[in-house]
């Protein structure tokens, strides 16, 4: 027994507070991600106070590629911490205070100061991630694990309504978003470390005992033993390329090629926001009754549909409209392939091949912006607003992609 089975026998689901307290924490780190990663740490380098506009995006896309890079490499030797312990909660302590302790002293140190300590914070968050992804057992049964992580997946865009609500209406500063998004992410995380109980199982052979990128290349050549994992991991990079290359463009999209004022375009993401909130709690009840991989397969038809409508038409209205359609498939994504992950996966290793999991969906991040910001900016000064439509293409193209891979993965049902 593992990841504390032991301590759920006898009842045939988790108590509501674990649950509660387990999606609290979606709602807790999604809040540090939009303020930091995703509004504060930019808008810090790129000013006058930082290294300037041009600089200053230069040096963001160095962090983020070497932390991001960095926990890649080493995030299935990480997962396999927690497999070798039995416990995913002290880990998930330690990364979490990891990312929040150095995001709050980030504006106060001298720039080049702050972009090392944002490489330890956002190296922190991605971990926590792997443990908190793989804890899921905790707090769910196979009947209702869809629902969970869909509820989960929801409440984190509360999140990112929240603290967008927060700045804009509370007129924030850059350097005070660096402070109230990681103590809210503090506040709102501690339930989980209170209330959820684990009884540990330790597994000594686990793979942390040799070097952390000799440990990843053995979890890869052992994909093999358990059918349609290597696969999912294919198609999964494929279509969370797109995805993460969404989150990063779509404001500068909303602006420079749709139009919209920078204002005018925070409120329209942090309403379409709204929408993913609905979609992981449609499409988490959805995972349940039909299974992980078709549910996964109507989100990525919902994004595919969601692309072709932002690229056949740039103004505000289709604009929108696919906003409306990516956004309520944004809710279910992590929901559905979180849950699909788990059940092709051994229950003994779930912290290292979460960690691979994870892996993946970080180097396509890395791949995806690239490629979409090569296309963008080559394409520019010849084609105008042409240019962003071809850059959504090549989302798409991908997005097909992985569709058509996830087509060759089999769903056994979870024992």
């Amino acid at each position: 027994m593992t990841d504390g089975i032991a301590a759920a026998r006898g009842r045939r689901s988790a108590p509501r507070s674990w649950v509660a307290s387990w999606t609290l924490y979606d709602l807790a780190n999604t809040i540090w991600s939009y303020g930091v990663l995703s509004y504060a740490v930019g808008l810090y380098l790129t000013s006058a106070d930082g290294f300037g506009a041009a600089a200053g995006n230069l040096w963001l896309q160095v962090a983020i590629a070497a932390s991001v890079g960095l926990n890649a490499l080493l995030s299935p030797a990480i997962g396999a911490l927690s497999d070798r312990s039995g416990r995913r909660l002290p880990w998930l302590f330690g990364f979490t205070a990891l990312a929040i302790v150095p995001s709050v002293a980030i504006p106060f140190v001298p720039p080049v100061a702050g972009v090392l300590l944002f490489c330890i914070a956002n190296f922190g968050y991605q971990s926590a991630l792997i443990h908190y992804d793989a804890s899921i057992r905790l707090v769910s049964t196979p009947a209702n694990r869809g629902w969970v992580s869909g509820l989960g997946n929801g409440l984190g865009y509360v999140g990112t309504i929240l603290i967008g609500a927060i700045i804009l209406f509370g007129d924030l500063a850059v350097w005070q978003v660096f402070v109230v998004a990681p103590l809210l992410f503090a506040l709102l995380s501690l339930p989980i470390f209170l209330v959820l109980k684990e009884t540990p199982t330790v597994r000594p052979e686990a793979a942390v005992g040799i070097l952390p990128l000799r440990a990843t290349l053995r979890t890869i050549r052992e994909l093999d033993r358990y059918p349609g994992l290597r696969r999912f991991l294919l198609a999964r990079f494929f279509y969370t390329d797109a995805l993460n290359t969404v989150i990063v463009v779509m404001a500068v999209f909303a602006v420079q090629a749709v139009g919209f004022s920078e204002a005018e375009a925070n409120y329209v993401l942090v309403a379409l926001a709204s929408t993913a909130v609905v979609g992981g709690l449609v499409l988490g009840r959805l995972t349940d009754r039909i299974g992980p991989k078709r549910t996964l397969w109507i989100v990525l038809t919902l994004w595919a549909i969601g692309l072709l409508i932002a690229t056949l038409a740039i103004a505000p209205l289709p604009f929108i409209l696919a906003g409306i359609v990516i956004g309520f498939g944004f809710g279910g994504l992590s929901g559905s392939d979180r849950v699909l992950m788990l059940r092709l996966s051994p229950a003994d290793r779930l912290g290292e091949f979460y960690g691979l999991y994870g892996l993946v969906g970080k180097g396509s991040q890395v791949i995806g912006g690239i490629l979409y910001g090569l296309t963008v900016g080559l394409l520019l000064e010849p084609l105008g607003v042409v240019a962003y439509q071809i850059g959504l293409l090549t989302l798409l193209g991908t997005m097909l992609i992985g569709m058509w891979l996830l087509r060759g993965v089999p769903e056994r049902p979870e024992a």
